[in-house]
């Protein structure tokens, strides 16, 4: 039986960065660590027109940087940054239910930060396959389009799995669909990776999509 990894954490601290960076002692550390749970969530929802695929969130002694990775930054940001100050007003409120009502000190700092080419996010093409999935969609035809749309769009690799009663069958099974080459052993080598569950009549089907992005991916 292999033995299993996931792409992002088997290259985070030597190629790829935390997406949260801080220290806490041991009475902060379970605080900002359900902050952190938290304010991802409610921004991957509340954001999630705006193709948000990623929070970054860096600590200070008296401040919160939280970075939000998106392809249509205008959705983010609104008109005249109403958008950004709905956003710092979520996070001060997620800061004061989890600390108690104490946060007069915490100074929220939202960036916004456009992804150059949307196309080969792992996953947003991980959330556009599992909305197809669940309006009753061709899983077949669906993955086969996005492989092609994402080696068109410049990445070297393309793998997706599908895990669960695909098309309704009595029996769960596993698909894998693969496309150019991606090297999941080599850290060097850039591996967007993304999980989303599609949620069909009968269960949930997992999918799982690895885009091999080259070498010299930011």
């Amino acid at each position: 039986m292999g033995q299993k990894i996931n792409p992002t954490g088997f290259r985070i601290g030597s190629y790829l960065p935390w997406k949260s960076r801080w220290y806490a002692d041991n009475k902060q550390y379970k605080d900002y660590l359900l902050e952190d749970i938290k304010i991802r969530k409610v921004l991957m929802d509340k954001l999630k027109l705006a193709g948000i695929t990623r929070v970054e969130i860096e600590r200070l002694p008296k401040s919160m940087v939280v970075t939000m990775l998106v392809s249509r930054p205008g959705v983010v940001i609104g008109r005249g940054g109403s958008g950004i100050e709905e956003v710092k007003k979520s996070i001060l409120e997620i800061v004061k239910k989890v600390r108690g009502g104490q946060a007069r000190d915490v100074k929220i700092d939202p960036r916004v930060v456009e992804i150059k080419n949307p196309e080969i996010s792992a996953y947003l093409v991980a959330s556009r396959i599992a909305t197809e999935l669940e309006r009753r969609m061709p899983h077949r035809r669906v993955i086969m389009k996005a492989m092609e749309r994402i080696m068109g769009s410049g990445a070297e690799g393309v793998k997706v799995i599908l895990s669960g009663r695909i098309a309704g069958a009595d029996i769960a099974r596993t698909e894998k669909y693969h496309m150019g080459s991606v090297p999941l052993q080599t850290m060097r080598e850039y591996i967007d990776y993304a999980q989303v569950p599609a949620l069909l009549k009968r269960g949930y089907v997992g999918v799982k999509v690895f885009i091999h992005k080259g070498s010299d991916e930011e």
